[in-house]
């Protein structure tokens, strides 16, 4: 143990602690400043930034031991109060900086020590500085984070005011499309809004830690778990394997109808076999998360290992054995049949082109790891607080699995670091279940980023044929499709994706006539969840690749083939319904010109020659929003003394569910005069809060949206006078009037046939059309993106800083999507780094957003989605651009610098 005098944020502290223990650790676990966050603990993200000595540190790596005596440590907590912000703080709240705020802290600790070193610093110096620092952000494409040290620069400098920059709404304004801020930044920007790992600093004494005994092979049968030694362990209440769960030990996937599985094959804690890297086989219960740490060594797993089935088609071969016994690894097919036969059309049409495609493992990356607790209230009911993002579906997937009754039993949402989807499955809440209810004390569980990357679910891998058929001057008639999804070993939700290659594929385009077979495999790699897109992005890849295809074997303009194609009034989607409005012909038409331009200036640059080739690519960008079918949402609005308070469960991952509930319930309350301050968020905990169904597939503005549009109506309805006023909360009282309203809204739609791929499946969609600029360094095969420009349709705009956001942040995880991000290798791809998250030079700073609000009939205010489209396909124009650049076409990605030599050299054959 080491003793040391610290001045942390101007106050002389003494610490005693191990010489290994990390600046982080003391701050957060012996200081209680847990405005510091740990992500990474690797010195890879910089969310642990802080300022030692005038420098900037990552404090994760910084231990004890090398830090001299008297040094001043200053963290977020020690830079600005909530009435007294520093100029960081508040651009980053002007600029929505803070999107899940889990890097935030670290970010403004990082360019306080920018600043102070350099008053009037350019963007590509704060580029540089943060490159150097590696401060990484995975929400938000770096540009606001830049936008908002440039301007806390001017307001030191005495440049601007804040009233300048500071967005204020006149008393009876809309909110809709300004830049009002979100309600949880000025918690964000302080270090004060608490994620789960912040609140486990917080649970009673009594809290026992989880740590997991997990399977380092992909495949095997468990012979036996022997726990002796590991339960005689200091600290240890006790170890846990499957024998010891009270329910069924199963998670249920939710499996549709004609599933040939039965959705139970994933177990909380694996009992007959190993199926993935990863597999938790046991929980060890300790005092302290240490001793339960050395406890998990000393569990002896038997195993019997068995050939790992890595990928669909190696899943799919004729010699391999059934993954879960008794069910095909093909566990579920889906088609497409609109119009007549593809077959003998393609025979007569002049134009056919036909090409394989696969879009792999991404890996999501989120820098907060996942965490969560649970405990028994005062009225025995099990209460799990996770980073769930669909708090209700997760309740129903684990209950029975745990063993405990569901009207006893309540999930809970934590202030969460991001997801961009995997929540969308239950990940711990299995485990936490069942660990409170055999020790019925409170238990944590916290992952390192290690167990973030190789145990949670991954963007399941499509492997597409896709085949067009054009008439003479390239109107697409025919295609037809083929596509196998890698789901990893368990099921839930892998027949849900599988339907969006029927929906995606071709999507944009009027293709009157279209044949194709999907399918979902069981491998033994990551298992599938929810990804930013869900199906879009593997779906697009291929016929935003392949139409490019097509234009260049006609001779023709990529982005003018595609105006010809792009849907117009009569036109029909791949499941055969009206699109919800015509949207791509405009857009075209407004990025033609940016796009002439930029490939006059790429054939400029290429004239004067050298080694770097330059190109431009398009792709049109599509997702949309709700769950096939009916899908619902509920909320309540209760009128109180002060205003109104709302209650819904719009979880919210970063992507700002309190703005578009604020918002929406400001919009519809006008008419009382309301101001923003008196409207009351209640959010996400099921004992509070009705079932609005998860936060994904780009569903919530929607159907929450509507939802809380009902709710706030109804309200309306019941305050109104008969002379048109509204009666006061004192009134509502004194006429014995109720207070609480519920809103509820189903969206009018059919799902799709599983036979046919026919139905009228969402209620709106985004529509963007992206043109991408890239460099490709023909020595090396690496590929730069130099520019990004989109024309983006979401609908009317709620809220403009948060659809900036998303729209920066999903362009920027397809730039990794199409470069650099995989989960393939177990050895190389565990790591922030070797997963290929971008960093801030891998992201341009020249992204240019264009907005067109074209208003959805079934949307809120007419507004739809946001956070999916971005990332539907700018993976397919960069990979457009390195063909128009160096003339080699990428069809498997990511486009690594060794795929790009390698079409390089088979050029020149």
């Amino acid at each position: 143990m080491q003793k040391k005098t610290l001045i942390i944020n101007g106050v002389v502290r003494t610490v005693i602690a191990d010489a290994k223990t990390s600046l982080a650790d003391v701050l957060r676990k012996q200081e209680g400043l847990t405005g510091t966050k740990v992500g990474c603990n690797k010195g890879e993200c910089g969310t642990c930034s802080v300022i030692m000595n005038g420098k900037v540190v990552r404090s994760c790596i910084t231990k004890i031991k090398k830090i001299p005596d008297n040094s001043t440590v200053i963290t977020i907590e020690g830079v600005g109060s909530e009435d007294n912000l520093h100029p960081l703080q508040l651009s980053w709240m002007i600029h929505g900086a803070a999107q899940c705020g889990f890097c935030t802290p670290g970010f403004i600790m990082s360019s306080i020590a920018l600043l102070e070193e350099n008053i009037n610093p350019t963007r590509e110096e704060i580029r540089d500085w943060f490159q150097k620092h590696r401060n990484v952000c995975r929400c938000t494409g770096y540009i606001p984070l830049v936008d908002a040290v440039m301007d806390a620069a001017r307001l030191m400098r005495g440049d601007v005011t804040k009233e300048e920059l500071w967005f204020q709404l006149k008393e009876g304004d809309s909110m809709l499309g300004t830049e009002m801020i979100r309600p949880s930044a000025l918690a964000k920007v302080t270090g004060t809004w608490e994620f789960g790992a912040d609140l486990g600093e917080k649970m009673p004494d009594n809290t026992l830690h989880i740590k997991l005994v997990q399977a380092t092979v992909s495949h095997a049968n468990i012979i036996s778990i022997d726990t002796s030694e590991a339960e005689k362990m200091p600290g240890v209440f006790k170890v846990i394997t499957w024998k010891d769960v009270p329910g069924t030990n199963r998670i249920n996937g939710l499996a549709f109808p004609t599933n040939k599985g039965n959705g139970l094959e994933r177990p909380i804690l694996n009992d007959k076999k190993v199926f993935q890297f990863g597999d938790a086989l046991a929980m060890v219960l300790a005092d302290t998360p240490d001793q339960a740490e050395e406890a998990a060594k000393k569990v002896v797993v038997e195993l019997e290992e068995l050939l790992p089935y890595m990928s669909a088609p190696a899943a799919m071969a004729e010699d391999a054995i059934e993954i879960h016994p008794g069910t095909p690894n093909v566990y579920f097919t889906t088609n497409v049949v609109k119009g007549e036969d593809p077959k003998p059309l393609m025979e007569s049409l002049p134009n056919i082109i036909e090409d394989d495609f696969y879009v792999g493992r991404q890996p999501h990356l989120p820098l907060e790891p996942d965490v969560g607790f649970a405990y028994f209230d005062d009225d025995d009911n099990l209460m799990v607080h996770s980073k769930s993002i669909a708090l209700h579906f997760h309740q129903l997937m684990t209950a029975e699995g745990i063993g405990v009754d569901p009207s006893k039993y309540f999930i809970v949402q934590n202030p969460t670091g991001a997801t961009f989807g995997y929540k969308f499955s239950p990940t711990i809440e299995g485990l936490l279940g069942v660990a409170a209810l055999v020790s019925r004390r409170p238990v944590y569980l916290e992952f390192n980023m290690f167990q973030q990357i190789t145990y949670t679910g991954k963007r399941s891998p499509f492997f597409m044929n896709v085949k067009f058929g054009a008439d003479e001057n390239g109107i697409l008639k025919a295609m037809e499709t083929d596509w196998s999804v890698d789901h990893g070993p368990y099921c839930e939700f892998g027949d849900l994706v599988t339907t969006r290659g029927s929906q995606f594929i071709g999507a944009g385009y009027n293709i009157p006539n279209i044949r194709g077979e999907g399918r979902t495999v069981a491998t033994n790699h990551a298992w599938g969840s929810a990804f930013r897109g869900f199906g879009s992005p593997q779906s697009l890849f291929a016929s935003e690749t392949l139409i490019d295809m097509l234009a260049v074997q006609m001779g023709k303009d990529p982005l003018e083939l595609r105006y010809a194609n792009v849907y117009r009034e009569g036109d029909t989607t791949p499941t055969g319904c009206p699109p919800d409005v015509i949207a791509l012909p405009q857009a075209i038409d407004t990025i033609r010109p940016h796009y002439l331009k930029a490939k006059e200036e790429a054939a400029a640059k290429n004239k004067k020659g050298g080694n770097t080739k330059y190109g431009v690519g398009v792709s049109l960008n599509i997702y949309s929003c709700g769950l096939d079918g009916p899908d619902s949402s509920e909320m309540w609005v209760e009128l109180t003394p002060e205003g109104v308070t709302v209650g819904n469960s719009w979880e919210d991952h970063g992507q700002g569910a309190d703005m578009g509930s604020l918002a929406i319930s400001h919009e519809t309350l006008r008419p009382l005069g309301i101001k923003p301050e008196q409207i009351k968020l209640i959010m996400n905990d099921m004992q509070l809060t009705p079932n609005s169904g998860p936060a994904g597939g780009s569903r919530s503005n929607v159907l929450t949206g509507n939802a809380i549009k009902v709710g706030c109506e109804n309200l309306l309805a019941a305050l109104k006078k008969a002379d048109g006023t509204y009666r006061t909360y004192d009134e509502m009282v004194a006429e014995k009037l109720p207070l609480r309203y519920e809103g509820k809204w189903t969206a009018p739609c059919t799902a799709p046939s599983v036979e046919t791929g026919q139905g009228d499946p969402f209620p709106t969609y985004m529509y963007g059309v992206l043109l991408a600029e890239v460099a490709v360094d023909t020595t090396t095969g690496k590929t730069a993106v130099d520019k990004l420009t989109l024309v983006s349709d979401c609908g009317k705009i709620i809220n403009k800083l948060v659809i900036e956001g998303q729209l920066y942040g999903g362009l920027t995880q397809g730039i990794g999507l199409a470069l650099s991000e995989d989960f393939e290798d177990l050895k190389k791809n565990t790591t922030l780094t070797g997963c290929g998250i971008p960093q801030i030079k891998d992201v341009p700073d020249n992204i240019v957003l264009i907005h067109q609000e074209t208003p959805r009939p079934l949307g809120p205010y007419g507004a739809s989605g946001a956070g999916e489209m971005p990332l539907s396909a700018p993976h397919a124009a960069i990979a457009n651009a390195i063909f128009n650049a160096c003339g080699v076409r990428i069809k498997h990605l990511p486009a690594y610098p060794e795929k790009v030599l390698a079409g390089l050299e088979a050029l020149k054959k």
